[in-house]
């Protein structure tokens, strides 16, 4: 069964670099949202299975998209994965309280991040 994958970030090369990677390696059904409210809208009309969300966005950055998104009945249960360029160890814990499947940093390496989302997702 193929996957459908949900890209939030507001800068359009990492979307566009993040899809072609994704859908090169794998059969995946890709979609993005440049910003936290249109990610709101896409998630809840496609209900995809998993969702890339940037953390610093303008207006509504991941925490707060985060945070409608697991509120909402209808998205609460699509596991979120967490992108940014804050993860170093030491900034680590103030994610703790997210409810993420896991954060990973950016810069990361595209044709990589399939196989990283199956391993954290436990897809096999």
């Amino acid at each position: 069964m193929t996957k459908c994958i949900l890209i939030v970030d507001d800068e359009e090369d990492i979307r566009a670099i993040t899809k072609m990677a994704l859908e090169m390696g794998t059969d995946w059904t890709i979609l993005t949202a440049s910003s936290g409210s249109e990610a709101l809208e896409v998630a809840a009309a496609s209900h995809p299975d998993t969702i890339l969300l940037d953390m610093m966005m303008p207006e509504m950055d991941g925490r707060a998209t985060l945070k409608r998104l697991k509120a909402d009945a209808a998205t609460q249960p699509i596991p979120v994965i967490m992108v940014t360029a804050k993860a170093q160890p030491s900034s680590l814990t103030e994610f703790e309280d997210l409810e993420v499947a896991a954060v990973l940093a950016k810069p990361f390496r595209p044709l990589k991040l399939a196989g990283e989302i199956t391993a954290i997702l436990g897809w096999s």
